[in-house]
């Protein structure tokens, strides 16, 4: 036997004992059906893949003590806008300041098998959320003279077409010397018994890692080597389903430069005590965010002396956070947030099933969570209809109707 066959043995034997002690050895079961270069394949793959999320703590998370945290808002950004966005603007001018689109999921929930970026939102004209996007950030390239340097996360499952189409549509006029897409990672999905799947033979099925794990994908791809030989000091990372999304603010990077803050988060003010958004807020006195569905009666309706909700400001996945304190976040792990959905699967017959309800979870970390790692935030207060225009439903709330009539209202022609 040969070097190459030994190691080859040895890491078989390895990762079937691993699977074996995981209790998944319906798994290797299904290996050792397969021809010798099917089963290399499929060993390369599970050796890649970060098994953690069969741990069954890894998903639970222990919550601290939460304070409110009281935003910069609309009242005191207008007062002092002028030298805020001069600010802003001298640190995009330096090239101190990058942006980041997550942009790993589909547009399935809206009725597209492709890149939710590539749903075409006009009416009379084509009108696509990529194209939304980029129109937002010129109008800062334009008033600041300059490119910024953009990053787009895309995945697996959308990388090649996303790219493609932004190469046939020329990056809606946006310099493609300043654009740069890396993919995310992946991790596996489970039944709800805690099985490992597989989305055709010799594959086990596998899902994007979630938008948290964006700035360990840009170093994993070695994107980050490219961005620490820059000038970049400042990276704004924002979702890709918020059409009126305003991209390298320089009013916004001026706010939390001046603040001496390391991160901050575009907030609006909650419509009621029960709309369901993440609220920035403190825990265990740093920055945090506490999802709708986690808050008490107390905190749901606790108010300030002037009436306000105390828990007053939810985000809206738009942050700024300093490259030096992001390069902290790397020895971290983040935890994983385990989400029920309809996945995809060989059944033991080797049919291809697509369920009709939720079968299976995936597992995601995200943005919110870098936000706890930051030693402080400044949370800033954006008006509603002017920056909030998200894109999850097909109709209803949060639906494309929605978001084209706040386009409309901005001046966007559809």
């Amino acid at each position: 036997m040969t070097q190459k066959q030994e190691n080859y043995e040895a890491m078989k034997q390895r990762i079937c004992e691993r699977l074996a002690a995981l209790g998944q050895s319906h798994i290797i079961q299904h290996l050792e059906q397969l021809d010798a270069a099917e089963q290399a394949a499929m060993l390369r793959q599970i050796d890649a893949l970060d098994f953690s999320v069969l741990d069954p703590e890894c998903a639970d998370e222990k919550r601290g003590m939460f304070a409110p945290l009281y935003a910069t808002t609309l009242e005191e950004i207008d007062q002092n806008r002028s030298r805020f966005t001069e600010v802003g603007l001298d640190a995009i001018r330096s090239g101190k300041v990058g942006a980041v689109l997550l942009s790993g999921g589909q547009g399935t929930r809206l009725g597209c098998t492709h890149a939710k970026g590539m749903v075409n939102i006009g009416i009379s004209r084509e009108l696509f959320i990529f194209e939304c996007l980029i129109q937002n950030l010129k109008r800062v390239t334009d008033q600041a003279g300059v490119y910024v340097p953009f990053f787009i996360m895309t995945s697996a499952a959308n990388h090649d077409e996303t790219v493609n189409f932004f190469e046939e549509k020329n990056y809606f006029g946006y310099s493609k010397a300043h654009i740069r897409f890396f993919q995310q990672e992946q991790l596996p999905t489970v039944d709800t018994n805690g099985k490992l799947m597989l989305s055709e033979p010799g594959v086990i099925s596998t899902a994007p890692n979630g938008n948290g794990g964006w700035y360990a994908s840009m170093e994993n791809t070695g994107i980050l080597r490219e961005l620490r030989n820059s000038q970049i000091e400042w990276l704004n990372v924002f979702a890709v389903d918020n059409v009126l999304q305003s991209i390298a603010d320089p009013c916004f990077i001026g706010a939390v430069i001046e603040s001496g803050s390391v991160s901050g988060a575009k907030v609006v003010a909650k419509t009621s005590p029960d709309e369901k958004v993440g609220v920035l807020c403190l825990e265990n006195g740093r920055p945090s965010i506490v999802e709708y569905y986690e808050m008490t009666e107390e905190m749901r309706t606790r108010h300030e002396p002037d009436g306000t909700l105390s828990y007053r400001f939810g985000v809206i996945l738009n942050y700024l956070f300093r490259t030096d304190q992001l390069e902290k976040t790397l020895s971290y792990k983040l935890p994983l947030h385990k989400a029920l959905k309809q996945i995809r699967y060989m059944d033991e017959e080797g049919r291809i099933v697509d369920p009709e309800q939720p079968n299976a979870y995936k597992f995601e970390t995200l943005a919110l969570d870098l936000v706890k790692l930051q030693p402080n935030c400044l949370a800033y207060e954006v008006a509603r209809e002017k920056e909030f225009a998200p894109i999850k439903n097909k109709k209803g709330d949060d639906s494309v109707d929605t978001a084209r009539e706040l386009l409309r209202r901005n001046g966007i022609v559809l």
